[in-house]
């Protein structure tokens, strides 16, 4: 890795850092720390759930729990048992809370304001769109791809998103039960694998392989989230299951795919999967691909 990068990377994160006021222990001047006052943004009017607090804020549970008891000993807000599931904490905010928060949200308004207007408008809409793009890039690197149980609540999530997908974007709509399979039990080892993509524990993506044929495998399912396109997702969930191909001892991957999805074809030809004659009887198929990972 290229350490001049790494290094920018640092002076970057020092710089903001201190410009945002992230290190003292008055925040925005409402005399505690930028951890508490960001942790009632995230409860927000509404409540959240802790752990939904602990995956976004990516805190683990000590760290959480020090910081809950902060700010209900302020009297801003308050925990228990949800109505639903007695095994989930939520918190909710005091209607002091919901002042302080108020009061943030002003201060936080102000900064930003004070932040652009000592720039000239050229360099404030060059600091913008870096903001914008850091913010985007830093989303990508945040992305975790792994292996995942397709019968789970999230890849059920995901495989429904991408079916009801196709089927608005195909020209004749979509039916599973008339294309190949790729039922839960042939996306598990040895039969295949299926994987997920997340970020802040929240799956934006899936990607499967299935054993067609001794040393031959056929790449189903893959989807993401119209939310997170553009962050390089599809060409990540791509590379791992190369991987996993590898690994599975097979040398052939093929897949088929429909007129319709250009974004997927211009995908598999960067990464040199090739157009082959028709291999199986998919009546949603337009073209055929086929590479050699092994």
């Amino acid at each position: 890795m290229d350490e001049r990068q790494i290094q920018q990377v640092r002076n970057f994160n020092r710089a903001v850092t201190r410009r945002v006021g992230a290190l003292g222990d008055d925040y925005l001047g409402r005399g505690r720390p930028l951890a508490e006052s960001r942790l009632l943004f995230e409860i927000g009017r509404d409540g959240a759930d802790v752990r939904a607090l602990r995956a976004r804020l990516s805190m683990d549970s000590g760290y959480l729990s020090r910081l809950l008891r902060a700010l209900e000993s302020q009297g801003l807000a308050k925990s228990r048992a949800s109505a639903e599931d007695a095994r989930v904490r939520r918190v909710t905010l005091t209607a002091k809370g919901r002042r302080e928060v108020d009061a943030l949200d002003r201060r936080s308004q102000e900064f930003a304001a004070s932040l652009l207007a000592s720039l000239r408008e050229p360099q404030r809409a060059q600091l913008v769109k870096a903001m914008e793009d850091v913010e985007r890039l830093m989303r990508a690197a945040s992305v975790v791809v792994e292996v995942a149980d397709p019968a789970s609540d999230d890849a059920r999530t995901c495989i429904d998103a991408y079916l009801s997908e196709i089927d608005a974007r195909f020209a004749t709509g979509f039916d599973p039960t008339r294309g190949p399979s790729a039922d839960p039990d042939e996306l598990v080892p040895p039969a295949g694998v299926f994987l997920l993509a997340r970020v802040d524990e929240e799956a934006i993506g899936c990607g499967a392989l299935k054993v067609i044929e001794d040393g031959i495998g056929e790449i189903k399912r893959m989807w993401v989230s119209p939310a997170a396109r553009g962050l390089g997702i599809a060409q990540r969930l791509l590379d791992a299951l190369e991987q996993q191909a590898i690994a599975m001892r097979l040398h052939t991957l093929r897949l088929d795919t429909n007129r319709t999805l250009a974004e997927a074809r211009a995908l598999y030809a960067r990464n040199g999967y090739r157009e082959i004659e028709r291999y199986n009887d998919n009546p949603y198929a337009d073209h055929w691909f086929e590479k050699r990972v092994g």
